[in-house]
């Protein structure tokens, strides 16, 4: 049962990833739009009622959303709950009020058929029914304890009709809209399944092909240089070439076990993404540093970059695979961070305090742009420089990130200056 229920309201918790970078913009409308609008209702057009107490309410509840990206990583995880209470008395319960405090007046009905809009097109389709129907029900009852006589004549029922009707049509095409996102989703994962398939079948030939000739090459070469030095006129091969033939299975190998990583660590990506779940346990942090590191495909001296500082380690609850794919997500992408900038360093230290457990992970490589940084966690999204594509990948790494720290009830987040440093804060809920 509790797992139908969260399954239900994931896409609701999802969809504030797309809407977040509206936020400032809405909510600077919101603040300024409640006090000037009491002006404009009391004042420049004079309505039958008009209530300042409520609109300043209305505005300091947004004043939070506008500073949401100074929230502390504990709080961040509330935002997508404290962001649809806010809509709720800002749209449904604040519009419903105030048309049935104005005797349903012209003016009033086209405010809240602009407010029924207004949530189509920022909420999902569930969440637009139960926001309607609670905010509806609650300023009905408010409107019934602070009205003396009640009217709720025939004309309001018949308003009421309208918009029960066009929050049908708004649910069913955000529904729709749901759904595609669920099927390019799949698609995706279909997609990225067959890609891996399709991979790996020629990756095992090369690392069976190489793992085949190290065995003889060795043999091979030892017969050349016996042949060269009796003269028996075999063609002469450089001593360069020579010298790089005897690193090159290994680096063969390399690079296919690394391909094979990459492979391996998209499709677990692309499984969270479409909602896969894995067994969660008691973990031990340290013990995810140590795994992630030794199993990924570091390439020749990338490994003498990196230091880590696993002395404060801490237990938490959740899946150690998929806390080992997100440090191969934040270890991809600090590797191609560091390779424009020479001797950068990357640092792995976990801290454990009062308000919660820490992951930080820091490198000094070639950062992120301020332009760029708001929207690294948004799915699919990627930027069209190439040094900004550097640090953000497919667009599904650090979504699959934040996702996992979500799913355990904890947050990432990230500080970055252009060609100073990047940081990523994982904090852990205490236990």
């Amino acid at each position: 049962m509790r797992h139908g229920v969260r399954d239900a309201f994931a896409p609701a918790l999802r969809n504030i990833q797309y809407v977040e970078r509206r936020l400032l913009p809405f909510s600077i409308l919101a603040i300024v739009g409640f006090p000037l609008y009491f002006y404009i209702w009391h004042d420049l057009f004079p309505q039958p009622y008009e209530n300042l107490t409520l609109r300043l309410i209305g505005s300091v509840l947004f004043v939070p959303v506008l500073f949401h990206r100074q929230w502390p990583a504990q709080a961040k995880r509330y935002l997508p709950y404290y962001w649809y209470a806010v809509i709720l008395y800002a749209l449904p319960f604040f519009f419903t009020f105030m048309l049935l405090k104005n005797d349903s007046s012209q003016v009033w009905v086209e405010s809240a058929l602009i407010a029924l809009f207004v949530m189509v097109l920022l909420l999902d389709w569930l969440m637009l029914i139960l926001s309607f129907v609670v905010g509806v029900g609650i300023a009905v009852l408010a409107y019934c304890m602070t009205t003396t006589p009640i009217r709720l004549d025939g004309v309001l029922l018949a308003h009421l009709a309208i918009f029960s009707f066009a929050l049908a049509i708004g649910a069913i095409a955000n529904y729709d809209t749901a759904r595609i996102r669920i099927e390019q989703e799949r698609a995706m994962l279909a997609t990225a399944g067959s890609v891996a398939h399709e991979l790996r079948t020629p990756l095992l030939a090369i690392r069976a092909g190489a793992a085949g000739l190290a065995r003889f090459l060795p043999t091979l070469l030892a017969g050349y240089g016996a042949a060269q030095s009796r003269g028996l006129g075999v063609p002469k091969i450089r001593i360069a070439h020579l010298s790089s033939m005897h690193g090159v299975l290994e680096r063969i190998e390399r690079e296919a076990l690394l391909s094979n990583s990459m492979i391996d660590m998209l499709l677990v990506n692309a499984r969270m993404t479409g909602g896969c779940d894995h067994p969660a346990g008691r973990c031990s942090m340290a013990e995810c540093v140590r795994t992630a590191l030794e199993r990924y495909p570091f390439r020749p001296r990338e490994r003498d970059h990196l230091q880590f500082d696993v002395s404060h380690d801490f237990m938490f609850d959740g899946s150690q695979t998929l806390m080992v794919h997100v440090l191969f997500n934040l270890i991809k992408n600090a590797l191609r961070s560091r390779a424009s900038v020479e001797n950068a360093r990357i640092s792995i230290r976990l801290a454990r305090s009062i308000g919660g457990n820490h992951v930080f992970f820091r490198d000094n490589g070639a950062g992120i742009s301020p332009r760029v940084l708001p929207h690294i966690f948004t799915r699919f999204y990627t930027s069209s420089t190439q040094t900004d594509d550097v640090s953000l990948g497919a667009g599904i790494g650090l979504a699959f990130c934040r996702d996992v720290m979500r799913s355990i009830g904890g947050a990432i987040e990230c500080t970055s200056t252009e060609n100073e440093y990047t940081e990523f804060v994982l904090t852990f809920p205490l236990r």
